[in-house]
């Protein structure tokens, strides 16, 4: 059973921009503090960026004032609004739930997405 499924990657040329989207299955009654990690090749998970149910976001260094996070609490999605990209941007993108507040029925906290690619050429 897939729990969160992510969609928006692609390739763009550096400057260029992308939206990621993540979908978190499950009921509307559930809410979560979410984040991005990525992963480049023969590179460790780094985190990106991370939003919590009061809508408190952080951001990695090398992304801020570039990326912005948000969450659309009723449909449960996550979003990654990614601007200026740069080549070193290339990685594949995972959404994570760090939280879960709600029932049993809900996604379970420490959940991770299969990833989006993102690659940026120069």
């Amino acid at each position: 059973q897939v729990h969160l499924v992510e969609s928006g990657g692609g390739s763009v040329q550096a400057g260029g921009s992308l939206r990621l989207s993540c979908v978190a299955s499950g009921y509307t009654s559930c809410n979560y503090d979410m984040s991005w990690y990525r992963q480049a090749p023969g590179k460790e998970r780094e985190f990106v960026s991370a939003i919590d149910i009061n809508g408190a976001t952080s951001y990695a260094d090398s992304v801020k004032g570039r990326f912005t996070i948000s969450q659309h609490n009723a449909v449960n999605t996550l979003s990654l609004q990614m601007n200026s990209l740069k080549p070193e941007d290339t990685a594949t993108y995972y959404c994570k739930i760090d939280s879960t507040y709600g029932g049993l029925w809900c996604v379970d906290p420490n959940t991770w997405g299969q990833g989006t690619q993102v690659t940026v050429s120069s």
